[in-house]
Formats: structure tokens, sequence, C-alpha cells
């Protein structure tokens, strides 16, 4: 019977590269078996203790103290993700990866502290890379004002559970990383870059814009630029005509980078084709960072805002069911970077005039033409006491309530939708929807305005008797404010990313408030 029992247990002992879920609390994690493969060393308690790391002192306790990886088949697998943790956008600097390397090609050698050592080294690897990829390298509270994210509770502890079991290697490996589809397109994204050689372009630079046809010394250049990035096959010879192949090439360029694909080489096209391959490797790997931060798991229907794409998504178990152009705020008055829940809509709503645009656009414009709150449609309130335009104090103008009626002209247009959230924003409709045709749509005060909203609130709504379109045109004709309670959870998140590839493409948007570069520069400090 023993016997049956020891080769039961070498079947079980089954390769690293199999992908299955563990089937053990995490709670009381289990004990490790132990074979003949290799030495396994006790590990003195007041040794692991010197360590000061909690984390670390549980992992061995779920070993009885003694070394793991020495006898694990998995051991060459983990030193082979850390040796590639520039697929995830990691800094190799911030691993013993020489270290390791210098202990692994010696292991036969080593003594049996030499051992210990290695093995604990190994681990203390393991969950510095654990922590970086499943939470990032930085804290965005640290770095950001206008940042509300809820942090992402990662329990390190359970994902380095996980690697301790000798038939889940690949699956503690997935774990570890966001899930999330535009994580894995901003991975792809870092794969594909890299394939591009090294180039060594000259800056361009044109003064008028260049249309079809034109003739243009700068083109032989553009030209150069467009067969790097495979937006058009490498011409036989190189010249100075704006031919019909570039103009399409150039559309093609332009719409991989949010701009308008009309075919204009002006200002905003070159400043994208300006850009080098190392700094477009710099935005992805800095976006990968950002999306660590992002929330780990989504609900089953959301909606998420991208801030330089300028677009609104309605996701729905997975599958994106609506999408909306957005106007968002200017870099000076940047809408925030938040998580929330919808709680409810308000048709034709009144508007209250924020600090901010009281500050800098209300009080000058009001203090040189007091007609200026009649042609808004503002009126002033001292408490709850109206008071005229004349009888206003300039100097006083901030002790003032200022509040704009309901109706077509009004700030917010005809509906806003409301979410819990410190910074006062919210989706709304606009009274310049003429704007929605525009590329750069970072033009806001902070809110986001919502191109089509009434089609948007149809759906949150989710009541096709009581609020149907029909329903929605009767309560906005009676130009009276109305709130209405969202009657399921939807939750919202407001998002900034700038970079991800589709269908083996790069993917880039203008980085509207200049948040890549120094946030590489503090990755790689």
């Amino acid at each position: 019977m023993k016997h049956f029992y020891l080769f039961f247990l070498v079947l079980i002992l089954i390769s690293c590269n199999k992908k299955k879920k563990p089937n053990f609390s995490v709670s009381k994690p289990p004990a490790v078996e132990l074979t003949d493969e290799g030495k396994v060393l006790a590990i003195d308690s007041t040794y692991l203790s010197k360590k000061n790391d909690s984390i670390l002192v549980a992992f061995y306790q779920t070993n009885e103290n003694r070394t793991f990886w020495l006898t694990f088949n998995c051991r060459e697998s983990l030193i082979s993700v850390l040796k590639n943790v520039e697929e995830e956008g990691l800094n190799p600097k911030d691993f013993d990866l020489k270290k390791i390397g210098k202990l692994e090609k010696s292991i036969q050698t080593l003594s049996d502290k030499e051992l210990i050592d290695y093995d604990v080294l190994l681990t203390e690897n393991l969950k510095k890379y654990v922590e970086k990829v499943a939470k990032g390298s930085l804290n965005p509270k640290e770095l950001y004002k206008d940042w509300d994210l809820k942090e992402n509770k990662v329990d390190v502890q359970k994902l380095l559970f996980y690697f301790q079991r000798k038939d889940s290697f690949d699956f503690a490996l997935n774990e570890v990383k966001p899930n999330h589809i535009m994580y894995k397109k901003l991975k792809h994204s870092l794969h594909l870059i890299n394939q591009f050689p090294d180039e060594n372009f000259k800056k361009l630079e044109i003064k008028d814009k260049i249309v079809l046809n034109d003739t243009n010394d700068v083109l032989i250049e553009v030209k150069k630029r467009l067969a790097y990035w495979y937006d058009m096959k490498k011409p036989d010879t190189l010249t100075n005509i704006y031919d019909e192949t570039t103009f399409n090439a150039i559309k093609n360029f332009q719409s991989r980078h949010g701009l308008a694909p009309d075919g204009v080489i002006g200002k905003g096209t070159i400043a994208s084709l300006n850009f080098t391959k190392q700094k477009r490797k710099e935005q992805i790997i800095a976006n990968m960072e950002r999306w660590r931060w992002f929330p780990r798991n989504f609900e089953k229907e959301y909606l998420i805002i991208n801030i330089p794409d300028y677009s609104l998504q309605v996701v729905k178990e997975k599958d994106t069911v609506k999408t909306h152009r957005i106007i968002v705020g200017k870099a000076s008055r940047s809408t925030p970077i938040l998580s929330s829940k919808l709680s409810y809509v308000v048709f034709n709503p009144t508007w209250t005039v924020p600090p901010t645009i009281l500050k800098e656009d209300v009080i000058p414009a009001a203090s040189k033409n007091r007609g200026y709150f009649a042609t808004k449609n503002i009126t002033i309130y001292s408490g709850s006491t109206v008071v005229s335009p004349y009888d206003w104090n300039p100097a006083k103008g901030k002790s003032y309530r200022y509040v704009q009626s309901p109706g077509n002209f009004n700030s917010l247009g005809l509906v806003k939708i409301m979410f819990p959230n410190r910074f006062s924003v919210y989706l709304h409709d606009t009274n310049t929807r003429g704007y929605f045709e525009r590329e750069n749509r970072s033009l806001s005060s902070g809110c986001v305005r919502v191109q089509n909203p009434f089609e948007l609130t149809e759906y949150l709504l989710s009541d096709s008797i009581n609020w149907n379109k029909e329903k929605i045109d009767e309560v906005l004709a009676e130009a009276k404010t109305k709130n209405v309670n969202f009657t399921k959870p939807i939750y919202l998140h407001l998002l900034y990313w700038t970079a991800w590839s589709d269908k083996n493409l790069l993917i880039f948007r203008d980085d509207i408030y200049g948040l890549d570069a120094e946030l590489y520069k503090k990755l790689r400090n």
C-alpha cells in the first residue's frame, strides 16, 4: 500500500506549465509536497524575521520554514518571468537579475547557507513582481490631486500562495496581471513597437499646410516616416510630390492618432509624425502603469470614459452596447479621474455657477457689463434673496450664488446625469452641440458633455413604459426641473489612457493633460 501512495504522489507532481486553477482555500494554504529532487533545507525563523517582511515569513511558514524553489521544477519558469519583466512594462533594474543569474549558474556548488539565501532571494523578487504588476510601482494618490480612484486592494500574500501549487504556475501568473482587455492591448502594443527598428529621423517642420498634389521637400521625409510606421509601403522612389498614395497613407496615420482623417498635413499631423519609437514606447509603458491603478474588476454594466479619446462607452456583460462622443475639461480645468455609481438624472436642470467659472469668467464679464446676467439668464442670490444686477457688488462677487434658469440656453443643456464625487462634476447635455464635430474636444471646465444625451438617458433609465423617448420629450417640453432616480446599478469610470492596439495596429491619442512623459520619468527614477 505504501508503494501505491508513493506512486500516486509522483503522479500529481505534474508540469508547471499546466493551466489549472488551484483548489485550496487561501486562508489555509496547503502544505507543500516535498520531493527527493535536490536539497530541502530548513530556514531559521530568526533569519526570516530579520527580513522584516510578514508576507515573506508567511510564505515560508506554509512550507514549514523550508526552502521552496530549490526542488521546484518551476524555478526555471520563475527565472524566465523575471528575466522578461520588460514585457510587462517593468524596469529590469528594479530586480536582482544579475545576482539571480550568477547564483543559478553556480547552484550545484553553493553552500547550504547560499542556497537558502538564493531561495529567499527568488521569493523576494517574485513578491516584488507581484506587487508591481498587480498594483503598480507608484501610488496615484501621491502623484495627483484630481485623481479619486479606490485603491486596488490586491492581496499579495494570496497571490504568492497560488505559486505554491506545483500544478498552477501559469494560473498564478495570470492572476497577478490586470485582466481588462485594454491592459492586454497595451501589452500587445509594447510587443509590436519593440519589433520596429531603431530610427534616426530628423525633426519635421512645415510653414504651411500641405494638401494633395502639393510639392514640398519635407514630403520625402514624411514618406520615410509613413513607411517606417507601416502606414504605406516603402516607395521605390521618393519624390517631393504629395501623391494620392501618400494622401491615403496620411489619412491612415491620422486615424490611428485621433486626428481628423482629412489628408491635410498640418501642425498636428507633423507633431505626431515627430514622435520617435522610444517616446511611443515610453508612452505605452506609462499607460500600462496607469491601468494597474484602474479598477481591477469591472461591474456587469458600466460606463467607461477615456478622456484623451473623447469617448464614452456603455459596456454590458463585457460587450460595448453604446458609444458616444464627449467633450472633456481643458488642460487648465481638467476632468478628474474617478470611479462612481450613477444615482439620478435631472431633466431641465438649473445651473449653479461653480467657483472657478465664477472667478475666471462670470465676475470679469459682468464687471464690464451688468447686462451679462440677463443675456445668460442668470439670477443672483444673496442667501434666499434675489439681487438685482444693478445692486450687485463686484467686490463681493464670490459671496453671491448665481443660478442659470432651465432651457435650451442653459449651459448644461436639457439633461444632466449625476453621480457622487468630491469634484462636483457630472455628465450633461450642452447648448453648443456643434463642438462635438471637432477632433480636439478638450473644451469644458471639468464636467463631461455627452453627444445624444437623451438616447443615453433613455437607455440608462431602462423603462420602456414610463421613460421612453416620448415621455422624456413631454417632460422636457414642460421646462420644469425634474429628478428621476436610476433603478438599476450602473457604474461610471472616468479614466485616462493615450495608447493601445487594435488588430495589430498601434493607436495613440494626444496626451492632453501632459501626464505620460512625467509618469514614465518617475517610473524610471
